[in-house]
Order: structure tokens, then C-alpha cells, then sequence
């Protein structure tokens, strides 16, 4: 009987020590980014952890597509902070807030997905002028600075933010829905031109993350041009 009672808070120690273990291991663990899905569909985990062990060698078009396409949400998010003050309609509020959110959290996971590989977050401005094919233009200056960097596909000019932000009520809330039309399909074209390029989007994480934005984007564009129509009525 003795043995028995010694017995008992030594495994009690044991199950206290492997869930203090546990416990630990979990407050190590890679921060969660949840990706809202397409509008009607669920939403999906983007873990780091996953984005950290790199099926095959990683592709320069890929590297240039993630660090890409952070400038592209980047401009999307500023874009959506101006609803708050500059728009009194509901839908297009939500319809911010869920943009906001999604590509928020997008930008973290394509960020972690850069540095786990070891690349930087940003594009140089050398490599964003090749990427936007004005390398003759461009390319023999070395001096070259941001404001004369071209942008990302569908990204809106400076002239085009500034109205933007100028504008207020229905004159806003037009602009913002065929700025961000013109924005989202600016990054359908560069999840296509990632496929159409030879050897790129082949790694598996990459793969469904693009996938995945092309489908939200779309989604998305549909319900932006749905009320583009409300306003004719």
C-alpha cells in the first residue's frame, strides 16, 4: 500500500511537469495568421511554421511576387483606412474592413514567408524597375528614388490617392469602388504572370497563397461591382 501511495504524486508530478512542458512549447510556437476566404467561404490558416520548410530552392520570380505584392495590399489597407471618415456607407465599410483584415494579415505571412527564406521584404528599386519591364528607361540612372519608381499592376497613382483622400460621401465612396477594382485586378494579373512564368509558383506554399488571393480578389471585385450598379439605380 506504501508503494502505491508513493506512487501517486510522482505521476502527479510527472502529468504536472509534461503540461507545464506543453505549455511552454506553446507560448514558443509561431504566431497564427488567419486568412479570411472568399466571401461564402471559410477562412484558412496561414501558419509560418508551414511557410518555414521550403519544398524546393527558392524561385527569384517568387521572391519578386511576395515582396510584390506587399506593396500592392500595402496601398489596398491605406486605401480602406480612408473609410472610416470619408464614407457613410455601411456596405462599403464592412466591405473595407473585411479588405483591411484579409490583407493585413496577408502581408504578415508573405513577410515571414520572405525572411524564412533567408530574402529581403522589399524590392530594390533596381529589381522593381526590371520586375515593371522599364530597365531601358530606367535602368542607366542609379540615382533613381521612389516617387519615380513605376507601380505594381492596378496600384493607383499618386494623383489618383490624392483625390481619393480629398474626396467625401457618394463622390468617396465611387472612387474608392473603381480604385479598388482597377487595384484588385492589378493583382490578378500578377498572381497570372506568376503562373505564366517558367519555374515560378512551384513551391507548394506559394502555390495555394497566390491561388488563394486570386480567388478572394475576384470574389470580391463581383461585390464592388454590384454596387458600383446600386449607385445608377
Amino acid at each position: 500500500m506504501a508503494h502505491h501511495l508513493l506512487f501517486f504524486p510522482v505521476a502527479l508530478l510527472s502529468l504536472n511537469q509534461a503540461a507545464l512542458a506543453q505549455q511552454a512549447g506553446a507560448r514558443n510556437d509561431p504566431p497564427t495568421i488567419v486568412q479570411p476566404g472568399a466571401p461564402g467561404q471559410n477562412t484558412k490558416i496561414l501558419t509560418p511554421a508551414t511557410a518555414a520548410t521550403p519544398q524546393r530552392p527558392v524561385n527569384a520570380a517568387d521572391v519578386s511576387f511576395m515582396q510584390g505584392m506587399i506593396m500592392h495590399h500595402s496601398q489596398a489597407v491605406e486605401m480602406t483606412e480612408l473609410l472610416r471618415t470619408r464614407s457613410h456607407n455601411k456596405d462599403i465599410q464592412a466591405l473595407g474592413q473585411r479588405i483591411s483584415i484579409s490583407q493585413s494579415d496577408e502581408i504578415k505571412y508573405m513577410k515571414q514567408w520572405l525572411e524564412d527564406r533567408g530574402k529581403p521584404v522589399e524590392m530594390s528599386p533596381v529589381e522593381m524597375s526590371h520586375d515593371m519591364g522599364d530597365m531601358k528607361e530606367m535602368g542607366r540612372d542609379h540615382d533613381m528614388n521612389m516617387d519615380a519608381m513605376p507601380l505594381m499592376p492596378g496600384m493607383l497613382s499618386p494623383q489618383q490617392m490624392d483625390a481619393l483622400a480629398k474626396a467625401t460621401g457618394p463622390a468617396f465612396d465611387h472612387l474608392f469602388l473603381t480604385g479598388m477594382i482597377q487595384h484588385h485586378t492589378g493583382a490578378l494579373t500578377m498572381v497570372q504572370d506568376l503562373f505564366d512564368t517558367p519555374g515560378a509558383g512551384q513551391d507548394n506554399v506559394l502555390f495555394d497563397f497566390a491561388t488563394d488571393v486570386d480567388n478572394t480578389q475576384r470574389a470580391e471585385i463581383r461585390i464592388m461591382q454590384g454596387l458600383l450598379s446600386k449607385e445608377k439605380r
